[in-house]
């Protein structure tokens, strides 16, 4: 019995000496394994890269600025009465005089031709006054009274002429129509608002700019006018006139300039973006826009240097923080953070740390 015992006791001992022996055996492996992989050379990151360089670019204040029309006016009713004709389609153009609707003028219609007849009769009156007063048999007064009598019907009559002129609402000048908002039957008064009339070529841009750019404007500048609805294109025009005041309240002053719209795509009341081009140009430094990395924290680029390690000249990269201006097509200005002629990463940032080696491939497009 004692013998099991001693014998059981023995097999414990190597197995836990083989357990032991094992688990330190896989220790150091897992040692040299670390230390194998924490001193292997990192491998190097495939960049793309470009040069920082200079350009010359015109001075521009950047602004917001909505479009209006040369001539727009909101045609209403003038007399009260019930429409009774309607000459005009939504949406279509029309030129100056063109009928656009009529309201009653019955009683307008009757109304001058009793005045006619009035006036007829003050002119009858007024040819037998005279030839009496040739042979004085009618006295100064009486000729006196027909004459303004006569004056007075004719009054009356352009009177009633004006009137109809009104009850007949014409365009005052050629242009596109808006939206109708009358019917027919419909009773309008004084103000009724009957459909929007505006001319589309030439438009206006009406925008502002801060006081401390007033010297920067002169009349005959150039500006260009992107908007959401046609993404990608320019539309080019002339500053016309400045205000004649700076506003107390924004500190701004209104300038208005005119725009070319001959393919008729703007409509007034868009709003877009302003560039107001001043003439001078301003020479900068600019990178291609997909080297700069933004941040919360600030924008950054990697820059490319070469280094010298273990006698071996290698690539290895840097963050340095910029500061952009505006953009100028696929390139992007840099007021600080860069010189002229440094290299810097425009692809391929996403693997990279300060120090990182890196192999550059521009068939990597940026």
């Amino acid at each position: 019995m004692a013998k099991r015992i001693i014998i059981s006791v023995i097999l414990l001992v190597v197995f836990l000496a083989v357990i032991i022996g094992l688990f330190e055996f896989k220790l150091t492996i897992n040692k040299k394994i670390a230390y194998a992989i924490a001193h292997m050379p990192v491998p190097p990151v495939t960049v793309s890269t470009g040069i920082v360089r200079s350009d010359v670019v015109p001075q521009a204040i950047h602004i917001v600025g909505s479009v209006t029309a040369v001539q727009g006016v909101q045609i209403s009713a003038q007399i009260s009465g019930n429409v009774t004709a309607i000459y005009f389609r939504s949406g279509k153009r029309i030129k100056a005089g063109q009928k656009l609707v009529q309201i009653d003028n019955t009683t307008q219609l009757a109304q001058l031709k009793a005045d006619l007849a009035a006036e007829s009769l003050a002119k009858t009156n007024l040819q037998r006054t005279e030839n009496l007063i040739k042979h004085r048999a009618a006295a100064q007064a009486t000729l006196d009274a027909n004459q303004a009598a006569l004056l007075q019907a004719k009054a009356q009559v352009a009177g009633d002429r004006a009137t109809l002129e009104k009850l007949a609402i014409t365009a005052p000048f050629t242009g596109y129509m808006g939206l109708r908002q009358v019917s027919l039957g419909q009773y309008v008064s004084p103000g009724t608002p009957i459909v929007a009339l505006n001319t589309w070529q030439p438009l206006y841009l009406d925008f502002s700019i801060p006081q401390n750019d007033l010297a920067k404007v002169r009349i005959g500048q150039t500006v260009k006018l992107t908007v959401d609805a046609y993404a990608g294109k320019t539309f080019t025009g002339k500053v016309e006139a400045l205000s004649s005041q700076v506003d107390t309240a924004s500190r701004n002053i209104q300038v208005q300039a005119e725009l070319s719209n001959k393919r008729l795509l703007l409509k007034p009341g868009l709003f877009g973006e302003v560039e107001l081009l001043t003439g001078v140009k301003n020479k900068v430094v600019v990178v291609n826009a997909g080297a700069i990395t933004y941040n919360t924290y600030g924008d950054y680029v990697y820059v490319v240097k070469k280094t010298k390690k273990a006698g071996k000249t290698e690539l290895t990269v840097h963050s340095a923080l910029v500061k952009t201006g505006s953009p100028l097509g696929s390139d992007v200005v840099v007021t600080s953070g860069l010189k002229v002629g440094e290299t810097v990463v425009t692809a391929g940032q996403v693997k990279l740390r300060p120090g990182s080696v890196v192999v550059v491939s521009n068939k990597i497009k940026p």
